[in-house]
């Protein structure tokens, strides 16, 4: 993204989709009325992300395919599915099933690394194959290679009345091309490159000889896109936690400080042994947040966005949030929402 003057192509928000342990069907259901609302605002993409064993989505595909039903335009992502939790082969059925549901529409993020909390949770998860589990990126490699219909079984043909096929089934022909990596490392980012997929950059990164965040993910960018053979034309959506508060109320605004207050002291040095970065969450008007995104080395290398939503507010804050990134933020921003969708 050069400097004002070039518009950003392509809006898109995420959320964690938080529900009540014992009663989970209104918070699920609010998650897809949020899908609907950003198709009707004129969102380019929704994305979920994948919680395990916690008060988040947990099985994103299966909130996707519902979404997919319940709207017609808008294109649907996962940021991310940690891929430790799931069998590539069965993972790449599911996907192309909920693809051709939604008319081509599915965005599938994906990382890799051994599930959080392994050790209290491999003996459910794996109980017979734990030690031998490979989380490396070839996991990715092998989901690739489903998804794009090489052969998954040595047998296919007809077997008394039934037809078998040798490679996943339904086959999604244009889902590998909407493939993306969630990557935090530069060594993520070039294998995502090299690998032809596209990349996710989100609020985390890991500091690698810098405590700049904006550097650090502008270094992520470039590194991808020097590795992937489309260079500058490779891509890439950026995905900070941004709260515009043009139309919020005056008890809105002070719960969106609090919180941005207490989330601010991890973003001062890199956190834990990973030396994971936080970037700061940008809170204010809409001009505000454009003049601090113009300013941000990262933001600068993109044209697509996936802004985060923060994770504890109530349903009204996300309208509240959406309509004000959709009707302000996005136009300031030189962005121009899609057919946007009658009530």
């Amino acid at each position: 993204m050069p400097p004002p003057g070039v518009a950003l192509d392509r809006l898109g928000f995420l959320t964690i989709g938080l529900f009540d342990g014992d009663n989970p069907g209104p918070g699920h259901q609010t998650t897809l009325e949020i899908i609907e609302l950003g198709e009707r605002l004129g969102f380019d993409s929704a994305w979920v992300r994948d919680r395990h064993l916690q008060y988040g989505i947990s099985s994103p595909v299966a909130v996707l395919a519902a979404a997919s039903q319940r709207t017609r335009r808008i294109e649907l992502g996962t940021a991310v599915i940690p891929l430790g939790w799931e069998n590539p082969l069965r993972l790449a059925e599911d996907l192309g099933t909920v693809d051709v549901l939604s008319g081509g529409r599915l965005n599938p993020g994906v990382s890799v690394g051994p599930p959080m909390h392994f050790e209290d949770v491999k003996a459910t998860l794996y109980p017979d194959t734990a030690d031998v589990e490979d989380f490396s990126y070839e996991r990715v490699s092998r989901l690739l290679r489903l998804v794009g219909g090489e052969p998954a079984s040595t047998f296919q043909g007809l077997e008394g009345m039934e037809q078998f096929s040798g490679r996943v089934q339904p086959h999604s022909p244009g889902l590998r091309a909407r493939m993306w990596y969630g990557g935090a490392s530069t060594a993520s980012a070039r294998w995502a490159g090299e690998h032809r997929m596209n990349f996710l950059t989100s609020s985390v990164v890991r500091a690698e000889g810098s405590a700049d965040f904006a550097a650090i993910q502008q270094s992520h960018i470039r590194a991808f896109r020097t590795a992937h053979p489309d260079g500058p034309g490779a891509r890439v959506s950026q995905g900070l936690v941004v709260i515009p508060t043009d139309s919020a109320t005056a008890a809105q605004r002070a719960k969106y400080a609090a919180y941005v207050e207490a989330r601010t002291p991890r973003t001062a040095s890199p956190q834990g042994p990973a030396r994971m970065m936080f970037a700061r969450d940008l809170l204010g008007s809409s001009s505000q947040i454009a003049e601090a995104l113009y300013a941000h080395a990262g933001f600068r290398e993109v044209r697509e966005v996936a802004f985060a939503l923060p994770f504890s507010f109530e349903h009204e804050d996300y309208v509240q949030i959406l309509s004000d990134l959709a009707g302000q933020l996005g136009p300031a921003l030189g962005w121009r929402p899609s057919a946007v969708m009658a009530p």
